[in-house]
Formats: C-alpha cells, sequence, structure tokens
C-alpha cells in the first residue's frame, strides 16, 4: 500500500464482485453491501472475462460459502482479517452473530467513513485498525471485544500474496492465539503451481506493482503445508480439491498439546 492510502487492490476487487454472483443467505442484507462495494469502487471499469476475474470470482463464491456454512452451523463470531471493502458483515449480518474486521488504519478509514456517507448501521462490527507488520492482532481483536473463548471463524481473503513470510506467519499465529477450539480459518494464499500460468502469475505481480502493492510470498506445497502447522492450525478436508491446489484452504485450529 502507499503510505497515508486506502488499498487500491482492495477498490478493484469490489468493482469485480459488483459483477459477481454471491451465495445465497436467508438472512443479512446484501443491498447494503453492494451500495458500499459502488461508493468505494467509483465507477471503475473492470474487465468480467479475464482469467483473474475468473479467479476473483471462484475466491469470492469459496470464501462465501464458508461463511454461510459457519453461521448456519451455529458459529457466532467472525473475524475479518485484511477486510479492505468486503462487505460479508453486512451481506451475511445475523442476529446473534458478532462481526470483527482487521484491517490497515488507512483502509479502514476510507470504509468507515464511507459506511458512514451511505448510512450504513454498523452496531454488530467491531473495527479493529492493525498494521500487520508491528500489531499484534490478538490484541486489536480483545480490545474491540472478541471473546477468544468462543469458537471463531477467520478469513484471511486476498492478503496473503502481500505479505512478506515473517508478517504472514505473525497474522497466522496472532488469529491462532485469538482461536478458540473449534475456530476454522479460511485462506487464500499464493501457491506455485496453482491457478494460472507463469505467464498470468507474472502479470499479475507487474500489475500489483504498479499499484504500489507488489506480492511479496508464492509458497510451494510442501512450504505450505510446514508454514500451517507451524502457526498453530491444520487442513481440513473441507473444500474441493481443485480449490485446495488455487490455494484456497479451510484451516481448523490444532491442539496446542
Amino acid at each position: 500500500m502507499r503510505a497515508g492510502a486506502p488499498s487500491e487492490t482492495a477498490r478493484r476487487v469490489a468493482a469485480y464482485r459488483l459483477g459477481f454472483e454471491r451465495a445465497p443467505a436467508s438472512w443479512g442484507d446484501a443491498a447494503a453491501d453492494d451500495r458500499l462495494a459502488h461508493e468505494v469502487a467509483g465507477g471503475m471499469s473492470v474487465d468480467p472475462t479475464t482469467r483473474m476475474a475468473r479467479y476473483l470470482a471462484a475466491r469470492t463464491a469459496f470464501f462465501d460459502r464458508v461463511v454461510v456454512s459457519a453461521i448456519d452451523g451455529g458459529i457466532t463470531q467472525v473475524v475479518v482479517a485484511a477486510a479492505g471493502y468486503d462487505g460479508r458483515a453486512l451481506r451475511y449480518a445475523r442476529p446473534g452473530v458478532r462481526w470483527f474486521e482487521l484491517d490497515h488504519p488507512d483502509t479502514q478509514a476510507d470504509k468507515r467513513a464511507a459506511l458512514d456517507r451511505l448510512g450504513i448501521e454498523t452496531s454488530d462490527i467491531g473495527f479493529a485498525a492493525a498494521d500487520f507488520v508491528v500489531d499484534d492482532v490478538a490484541a486489536a481483536l480483545a480490545e474491540v471485544g472478541h471473546d477468544r473463548s468462543t469458537p471463531t471463524l477467520f478469513t484471511v481473503e486476498g492478503v496473503a500474496v502481500y505479505l512478506d513470510r515473517p508478517v504472514l506467519e505473525a497474522l497466522l499465529r496472532g488469529l491462532r492465539r485469538a482461536a478458540a477450539p473449534g475456530s476454522r480459518l479460511a485462506i487464500s494464499l499464493s501457491v506455485e503451481g496453482g491457478a494460472g500460468t507463469s505467464a498470468t502469475r507474472a502479470a499479475f505481480r507487474s500489475g500489483v506493482a504498479r499499484l504500489g502493492e507488489p506480492a511479496r510470498t508464492t509458497l510451494t506445497v510442501d512450504e505450505a503445508g510446514d508454514m500451517i502447522s507451524a502457526t498453530g492450525w491444520e487442513v481440513t478436508g473441507a473444500g474441493s480439491e481443485r480449490g485446495r491446489s488455487a490455494g484456497l484452504v479451510v484451516l481448523v485450529a490444532s491442539d496446542p498439546s
């Protein structure tokens, strides 16, 4: 991210999502999510026919399904790490479910200003401003009311590739400290040999670098597995094999013993 400015890649994701079919739920306010996306995208034009658009559609569908399934299964806390302009706390809002958004202060301030302009109610969302490079995310969540004794769904969508590996590992460890037994974490990783050709990945890296948000961490399958285990998580069988090969995985908090 450019110093003092919100994430440009997060704005682009919001623009893309306006054209995606989203997972349905019998609760929530999908219109509020769409209003937020229109507000922050600001008329930005994106091409829905590209490989990147197709990947983002698949990634969005994956996280939508994980969130809806978790809430339907009784989860009462959802933490969205690197929330950007994600509107799932609006789209899938449900009485009795508390949401928490962790994000860089610059992007979060811009998002909250947009929500205020739109008059969108956010009383069920705890906003924790955190720079993953220096801040303790478990402490930041606790400060806004997250209960680490209650099982939580954590989502880490679209940010891992932008973090240096030590920062990514610190983030996962911090979320594990905030995770009660029974908690799950859905994450998108950049995995070598995963979605897209080498040329596509090179084009992505070039594009995000021009936006001031360079890609920093791509892992082999073995490196990803080692990192997950070392930070207190285990891979579950949830999701499809195709999704896992593209780096879309669901983790469960491992037994510290």
